[in-house]
């Protein structure tokens, strides 16, 4: 099992930034990627972001040159730096942690951006 903990998340203004990390804990040896989902009220969770145990990344073209999705893989941490933050990115941000057979998710972090 893969316990994951989020942290990160808050009110910010139109323009502002916000890191988010996610630290997992437990037996992560299976684990090939990690990555960062959002979900709006009433809209189906999204991609953000995904990064793979060797660094290649991925992004959702509405968040390209704003966001960028690091690990430490010392500390077993994913991180999301987010800039120039926009009103449309309001939404509850989730992490996954993903191997051929598992799937790990985070509890959610609310970020809410004000215009």
């Amino acid at each position: 099992q893969v316990q994951l903990v989020e942290s990160g998340g808050g009110l910010v203004q139109a323009g502002g930034s916000l890191r988010l990390s996610c630290a997992a804990s437990g037996s992560i040896f299976s684990i090939n990627a990690m990555g960062w989902y959002r979900q709006a009220p009433g809209k189906q969770r999204e991609l953000v972001a995904t990064i793979t145990t060797g660094g290649s990344t991925n992004y959702a073209d509405s968040v390209k040159g704003r966001f960028t999705i690091s690990r430490d893989n010392v500390k077993n941490t994913v991180y999301l730096q987010m800039n120039s933050l926009k009103p449309e990115d309001t939404a509850v941000y989730y992490c996954l942690f993903r191997g051929p057979y598992v799937r790990y998710w985070g509890q959610g972090t609310q970020v809410t951006v004000s215009s």
